[in-house]
């Protein structure tokens, strides 16, 4: 019987390979602690500001505070632009579980429009801080307060907290001058700190609002908090408070300021006063103006609706962006180009027509007296506003030179320091001409602006502040509204500089000139005799400036047309005429007469210069003593 071969075991080979394998995981996991280790040494040691700087980023939250707004005052401390307390519904995103739960609730208890909800929205999306409570509707009446009120536990996220918003006590007056401040847009955001308005409600837009924003918003306040996981608030660690804007103290007088614009009447139009000793403006008047109150809180699509499609056009600044021809109003600064350059004199005489011709068998331009003037010199062409004198003297003289002296009295300029979106106007010159038109500048183009038509256009801004420079015998300060800034001068930095002085060859020009235009009132063929009677002394000049052109043979007949083609009126004018204080362009769009500015500048004169308004005023005298 055979032995089968029997397979026996190498315990000694495994033990070996198991040794082995042990070995060679130990040496692996220590490997791997040792990386690891490394790790957290870089990490927690090498890395750890970086890191630590991370997790505190996390854990701590800043949250604005908004500073109440600096207020605006008039001259004689009266309050333009307030803020009122208000109680405001508003949100934290982070507590809300559902939005278009929240929107359903809300909607059962108060009226929310769509275009508040859309705005809550953005800003939420904008901020991306959940913790951070953001304003869904401001000003709640008392109804809607208590509603909201009885419901407010069941609103997860939803408060209502005091706030403070804007208010314009004077209403549409003062829209143009002061402007406004509405809700803040994604645009708006683009130009400021997104983090310092991220609670606030609103923000400057034009005006005096607009261009002070900065100053009027004052430094947002700050609070560290830290929150949880979640980016629940869970304490306050440190806090900063707001720091209020700074209030402005204007050179415009509120009575000044209403009464000019009462005096308007049922015209459009415009009125502008500044005070020729320091360029403070003391009334920038557009009408018809708007209720600046509708704007705060975010204007309905209606109320916008109603002030677009209006054709007297509300929300038009006519003071800074009204172009005008400056029409007879030229007259005095181009009798002082004349003299300047050496085409006229005080006593050169000049044989006035009923027209003027630039060619013997040429077109007629006409004077305004169809009769003509007969002899005349620079003085009687002032007091009378002889068109003619001015047609030779412009054709004489060339566009360059008529150009280059208007230039100097801000004329094709925007001259204004602190507010925004003021026109150019237009001061037309023969490089103007040849890039717009592509033609040549012709003796009759500059016929035409001889007497401030043809293709000048200056805005009431422009002709106010060259007839402040007239005033003050050739000293130009730019416009300003500003007086103060909290309790420091306004100071500006946009390179115009404060003022500049118009020397002129003979400076005695200046004193014939205001003479001359005070006889436009005291001489008994003054163009403005009837505001004669005065116990001081005006200076001004009328116009009359043309909405159409007309034929050379036709005749302007009032009668026949339609309103909005009847003549614009215009005057300027400056009082005491040789020691001013104050001096204004007032023009009546489509008024016709002279006489219509002419009247309301005088009744600004009296009330001004005597402190003596009429009573319905005295709710705007404020406080002389601030």
């Amino acid at each position: 019987m055979s032995r089968r071969h029997q397979n026996f075991r190498n315990y000694r080979q495994e033990q070996r390979l198991t040794q082995q394998r042990v070995f060679a995981a130990a040496v692996f996991v220590l490997l791997m602690a040792v990386v690891l280790m490394a790790r957290l040494f870089y990490l927690q040691v090498i890395e750890h500001e970086l890191y630590q700087t991370k997790a505190n980023d996390n854990r701590v939250m800043l949250v604005t505070e908004p500073p109440p707004r600096g207020l605006i005052y008039d001259r004689n401390g009266l309050v333009l632009a307030d803020n009122r307390p208000i109680h405001s519904l508003t949100v934290i995103p982070e507590r809300v579980e559902s939005f278009p739960k929240l929107k359903q609730m809300l909607s059962g208890i108060i009226d929310i429009s769509d275009s508040e909800w859309e705005d809550f929205d953005d800003r939420r999306k904008e901020y991306r801080r959940p913790y951070q409570s953001l304003t869904l509707k401001s000003q709640l009446t008392d109804e809607e307060w208590a509603k909201v009120s009885v419901d407010l536990y069941k609103l997860d996220g939803v408060q209502v907290e005091a706030q403070l918003t804007r208010y314009y006590p004077y209403g549409e007056a003062f829209a143009h001058a002061i402007g406004y401040v509405g809700r803040i847009t994604s645009k708006d955001l683009e130009t400021v700190d997104k983090l310092a308005y991220q609670g606030a409600l609103f923000i400057g837009k034009t005006g005096v609002e607009g261009f002070y924003e900065k100053t009027l918003f004052g430094e947002a306040g700050l609070s560290k908090v830290e929150v949880n996981a979640r980016g629940r608030i869970m304490s306050e660690l440190e806090r900063q408070n707001p720091t209020p804007g700074k209030d402005l103290h204007l050179y415009l007088d509120a009575r000044l300021q209403q009464y000019a614009y009462d005096l308007l009447g049922e015209y459009t139009g415009s009125v502008v006063a500044i005070d020729p000793t320091t360029g403070g403006i003391l009334a920038l008047v557009s009408k018809p103006g708007y209720d600046p109150n509708l704007f705060v809180r975010g204007i309905s699509v209606d109320d916008y609706a109603t002030l677009r499609q209006s054709k007297k056009l509300p929300l038009f600044n006519r003071a800074l962006r009204g172009g005008y021809p400056p029409a007879s109003t030229i007259k005095p600064f181009m009798g002082l180009a004349g003299l300047e350059y050496g085409f006229s004199s005080w006593t050169e005489r000049y044989f006035a027509k009923g027209y003027y011709q630039i060619n013997p068998d040429g077109r007629r331009y006409r004077d305004w007296k169809r009769t003509g003037h007969g002899w005349i010199n620079l003085e009687r062409s002032i007091i009378e506003s002889v068109d003619t004198y001015y047609y030779q003297l412009a054709n004489k003289m060339g566009i360059t030179p008529i150009h280059n002296f208007l230039t100097r009295f801000g004329f094709g300029q925007t001259t204004l320091l602190d507010l925004s979106g003021e026109s150019h106007g237009l001061l037309p010159s023969n490089e103007w001409k040849k890039a717009k038109y592509k033609e040549p500048w012709y003796p009759g183009d500059s016929v035409n602006v001889g007497i401030g038509q043809g293709f000048m256009v200056a805005t009431p801004l422009q002709i106010a502040a060259a007839t402040s420079a007239l005033a003050s015998k050739g000293h130009y300060f730019y416009p300003r509204m500003t007086r103060l800034v909290g309790d420091h001068p306004a100071e500006f930095e946009d390179g115009l500089g404060d003022e500049h002085d118009i020397v002129l060859k003979d400076q005695r020009n200046w004193d014939r000139m205001i003479d001359a235009m005070r006889k436009v009132i005291t001489d008994a063929h003054g163009t403005a005799r009837r505001l004669q009677g005065t116990d001081y002394e005006i200076a001004g000049k009328t116009g009359t400036g043309q909405v159409f052109s007309l034929q050379e043979d036709q005749e302007y007949d009032a009668d026949s047309l339609e309103k909005r083609l009847h003549d614009h009126a215009l005057f300027i004018g400056f009082a005491p005429a040789r020691n001013p204080k104050i001096s204004v362009f007032a023009i009546f769009e489509n008024g016709g007469s002279s006489s219509k500015p002419a009247d309301l500048t005088k009744a600004l004169f009296d009330a001004y210069l005597h402190d003596d308004y009429p009573a319905r005023y005295d709710y705007l005298k404020g406080d002389k003593n601030d």
